[in-house]
C-alpha cells in the first residue's frame, strides 16, 4: 500500500518550474540553452530594499512575526491598495503570505470544499486548477480565445455560474498571456457578479504594474464597490520589484476570510520570513522609480519579441497589454515534420523540439489550457531573446 495520499494523484507538478528545473540541468550538463520558462525579472532587487533587509538583521528583527505580517507592513498595504487602487481596508482585512501562490492556496484550502465549483478563465496561471483540486474543488475552465485578447466575456462567465460556484479567479495582467482587462471589460464581468451574490472574486493583481502603452490598470473591488465585501484583492512585491526569492504575498479582503486565510497559515508556514518582510515594507514605501524604469526596458523587449516571433514561418504573435511574457500561437506548425523525423502535432512537441533540437527552453499552451500556443518570457537579455527567436526560426524554416 502507497503512503501518498490519493489526492495527489489529481494534480501535476508546475509545469513551469518543471522547464527551468530541465534548462538549467541541460545548462549544467554544458548545453548553450537558453530559458525562456521562468516567470521572473532578470532584474537584481533594487539596492535600497536589500539595505532595508541588511538593517533590520542589524536591529535584531529576526524572530517571529505575526502569522498575518508585521502591523508596519500591512499599514503599508493598506496605504498602498487606497492610493492605487482606491481600496479601503484595515491592517485586519490585510494578510500577508509566502509569496502569492501561499495566498491563493490559504484562501482555496479556507474555502473550498468537496462540490464546490471554482471559475478560472483560460489561458490561466497553471496553479489555480491544482490548488483547486487539492482542496476538493472543480475547476471549471472556461476558454478566451485569442479573438477576444484572451479575455473572458460576460456571457461566457455568465453561462460558467452555477449554484455550486464558490469563486472566479481573474487574473490581470495575465500569467501566461499579458492581456489585461480595461476597466469597462472589468465592469461588464462585475455586472454579471453583481447578479450572482453567492460567486466571490478573487483578483490576482501580481503583475499590476507591469503595463505598457498607457494602459490603465484596474481591480475588480475598484470597479464595482458593491463587490468589495466578496472580493480577495491579492499582490504581492515579486514581480515589480523583483523579489521572486523573497516570497512576499499579500491581499485584503473580509474580515472572516482573512481570519480564516491566517488560521490555515499559523499551521503551514506560520509566516514568511522577517527580513523579507522588512525589505517588501522598503519596496511598497521607497523609491518607485525602478518600476518606469524597468517597464520601458521590458516594453522593448515585448516589441522586439512579438516582431521576431511573427516572422517565424508558422508563428503568429499578439502584442499584449502587460506582463513579461507574450503567448504566440503555433498552429501554422503543427502536422509538420522535424529534420529527425518528429511529427509536431500538439504544441508539447513543439516546445519539446525546440529544446532537444535548439535549445531553446519554453512551456507549452496546454500547460496553461489553451492551445496550440507557448510562453515565452522576455524578462532576459536583449542578445539571449534574440538568439533565442533565431533558433525558433531556424526550426520553423526546417520543418516540412
Amino acid at each position: 500500500m502507497s503512503i501518498l495520499a490519493s489526492r495527489l494523484s489529481a494534480i501535476k507538478p508546475s509545469p513551469t518550474i518543471a522547464v527551468t528545473t530541465k534548462a538549467n540541468e541541460l545548462r549544467a550538463a554544458g548545453q548553450d540553452v537558453i530559458g525562456l520558462g521562468a516567470g521572473e525579472p532578470d532584474f537584481d532587487t533594487p539596492d535600497t530594499i536589500k539595505a532595508a533587509a541588511k538593517a533590520a538583521m542589524d536591529r535584531g528583527e529576526t524572530k517571529y512575526t505575526p502569522v498575518a505580517g508585521t502591523m508596519a507592513l500591512r499599514k503599508a498595504i493598506v496605504e498602498k491598495f487606497k492610493a492605487d487602487n482606491g481600496l479601503t481596508y484595515t491592517p485586519e482585512q490585510i494578510t500577508v503570505g509566502c509569496g502569492g501562490k501561499q495566498v491563493l492556496y490559504n484562501a482555496i484550502m479556507a474555502t473550498v470544499e468537496p462540490g464546490d465549483e471554482v471559475i478560472i478563465p483560460a489561458p490561466y496561471w497553471v496553479s489555480y486548477p491544482d490548488i483547486t483540486l487539492l482542496a476538493g474543488g472543480t475547476p471549471v475552465v472556461v476558454a478566451c480565445p485569442e479573438e477576444t485578447g484572451f479575455k473572458l466575456r460576460a456571457e461566457d462567465l455568465e453561462a460558467a455560474i452555477t449554484p455550486k460556484t464558490k469563486w472566479v479567479i481573474l487574473n490581470s495582467p495575465n500569467n501566461p498571456t499579458g492581456a489585461a482587462y480595461t476597466a469597462d471589460e472589468l465592469k461588464a464581468l462585475t455586472d454579471v457578479l453583481m447578479r450572482h451574490p453567492h460567486v466571490w472574486v478573487m483578483s490576482d493583481d501580481m503583475y499590476e504594474h507591469l503595463v505598457y502603452d498607457g494602459f490603465v490598470f484596474a481591480t475588480p473591488a475598484q470597479v464595482e464597490p458593491g463587490l468589495f465585501d466578496r472580493t480577495l484583492t491579492c499582490n504581492g512585491v515579486s514581480k515589480a520589484y523583483s523579489m521572486t526569492g523573497w516570497r512576499v504575498g499579500y491581499a485584503g479582503g473580509p474580515i472572516e476570510l482573512i481570519k480564516a486565510i491566517n488560521k490555515i497559515q499559523s499551521q503551514s508556514s506560520t509566516h514568511t520570513s522577517s527580513i523579507s518582510q522588512a525589505a517588501a515594507l522598503e519596496a511598497l514605501t521607497g523609491p518607485q522609480d525602478c518600476i518606469p524604469e524597468r517597464n520601458a526596458v521590458f516594453k522593448q523587449r515585448r516589441d522586439m519579441v512579438v516582431g521576431l516571433l511573427n516572422a517565424c514561418p508558422g508563428i503568429s504573435c499578439r502584442t499584449p497589454e502587460g506582463a513579461f511574457y507574450v503567448y504566440p500561437s503555433c498552429a501554422g506548425v503543427i502536422g509538420k515534420t522535424a529534420p529527425d523525423g518528429r511529427k509536431i502535432e500538439t504544441d508539447g512537441d513543439f516546445v519539446t523540439a525546440l529544446l532537444e533540437l535548439q535549445n531553446v527552453a519554453c512551456v507549452q499552451g496546454e500547460a496553461f489550457g489553451l492551445s496550440p500556443y507557448f510562453r515565452i518570457s522576455y524578462a532576459t537579455s536583449n542578445e539571449n531573446l534574440e538568439k533565442a527567436c533565431a533558433r525558433i526560426k531556424a526550426l520553423c524554416e526546417s520543418l516540412t
